[in-house]
């Protein structure tokens, strides 16, 4: 028990662990509630407004909504897209790279209210406990950070039970697997990702249902990028979210950007989960095509190894680390002639890029014709050209036969 009466911020989801959170934090802490939803996609007008009436009939002060997509693409995302970010070289971070903005927003919403509080309701298991925790104390030191059901251990029986007791509402049940989704995609957890086995079932797809059972038509869609950053599609200028959510829409019924990845967690195990990526996978896979025309081989390898790292460091909560910055600052300038466009194909399953076009293309500025004809250089050049590349070789051949 503690006598300060300022409000403790919760982290609010409208699931069982943080709807348990709220009345559980006001009687053990006799303190107000004050939940904040932050927006980073997948949230409509009517999920916001069940969500607000949730918060309340649990008991809290004061329900606050956040809109951050704009801020999560500026802040995030279009690092993500620059950098060609998919851990383990195939899963694009839909999930989880969010949380630096979110522990920001909820740091600076607990200022605003006066608060020295917040808490979460992630458990011991995930990745998120880390990342909120290491974004928390690294916005505000002071904060006090609370996690109710990670530090008692409140297995889903007992919170039920809690509510249950208090004539308070419970989240339904809903479906068997474990649904996260924001503007990068979305992320599924069941039965089936606990091992290594199988893929989840057919209908457990969120934005995807059935999508591989017939062969749907082709579309053909052109992106516009200007300086690494996504601005155009099919020739009508969108502002990043909007052009980010419209993919999506277009995308998913394709079944384009389905996985399921297995990878390390934060805490040092390894992780399996489905996720429904659409726009990432379209955006990522454009990108990189339009940067392997206008950047020199020696920018997209270095760029390539700090970026690996990048997504590395997002995905363990230490995006708020200045390293990040530097990091960022070597990915924009990398972006100052990534601009041109995309022509893709939709097909069941898959994207087909079809061409590539860009004022900065280092492919028209040669006068040679890759495989036909030489152009800055002569026949002879490239006849020395490959002798002085061969020499280290022969010099260890040579080597090689004079010490057997």
């Amino acid at each position: 028990m503690t006598s300060n009466n300022s409000p403790i911020v919760l982290a609010f989801s409208g699931g069982l662990d943080t709807s348990f959170c709220v009345p559980w934090l006001k009687e053990t802490h006799d303190r107000p509630v004050i939940t904040i939803t932050i927006n980073t996609g997948g949230l409509d007008a009517t999920a916001a407004r069940d969500l607000e009436a949730h918060a309340l009939a649990l008991g809290a002060q004061e329900h606050v909504l956040v809109e951050a997509r704009p801020r999560f693409f500026d802040q995030v995302l279009r690092f993500l897209i620059a950098g060609n970010v998919r851990r383990g070289h195939f899963y694009p971070l839909c999930v989880g790279a969010e949380r630096g903005i979110q522990a920001t927003l909820m740091a600076e919403v607990a200022g605003t209210r006066g608060s020295d509080t917040v808490a979460h309701g992630c458990t011991a298991a995930g990745n998120d406990q880390v990342r909120f925790e290491v974004a928390l104390r690294t916005v505000n030191p002071s904060l006090t950070v609370l996690a109710p059901v990670r530090d008692n251990a409140f297995v889903r029986d007992a919170q039920v039970r809690f509510l249950e007791e208090r004539q308070m509402p419970v989240p339904a049940k809903g479906s068997a697997y474990s649904i996260n989704r924001g503007l990068w995609g979305v992320t599924i957890g069941g039965t089936e990702t606990l091992d290594s086995k199988a893929s989840i079932p057919e209908d457990a797809w969120v934005l995807s249902p059935g999508a591989l059972a017939t062969t749907r038509a082709p579309e053909r869609h052109v992106i516009g990028f200007e300086q690494g950053v996504p601005v155009s599609l099919d020739g009508e200028s969108l502002d990043p979210v909007a052009l980010i959510e419209t993919i999506e829409q277009l995308a998913g019924p394709f079944g384009i950007g389905r996985g399921i990845h297995l990878g390390d967690t934060v805490l040092g195990t390894k992780g399996r989960v489905a996720f429904e990526a659409p726009a990432a996978e379209i955006l990522l896979t454009a990108h990189r095509e339009l940067e392997k025309l206008v950047l020199t081989g020696l920018q997209q390898r270095v760029k390539d190894s700090v970026a690996a790292t990048y997504g590395d460091f997002v995905h363990e909560g230490k995006q708020l680390d200045p390293v990040c910055r530097d990091i960022e600052a070597l990915l924009e300038s990398s972006q100052a002639r990534v601009t041109g466009s995309v022509t893709l194909e939709f097909r069941t399953g898959s994207v087909f890029v079809e061409g590539v076009q860009s004022p900065h293309s280092l492919m028209a500025a040669t006068r040679g014709v890759y495989g036909e004809a030489a152009g800055e250089w002569t026949a002879q050049d490239a006849l020395g050209y490959s002798k002085i590349l061969a020499l280290t070789g022969m010099l260890q051949t040579r080597a090689a036969g004079a010490e057997s």
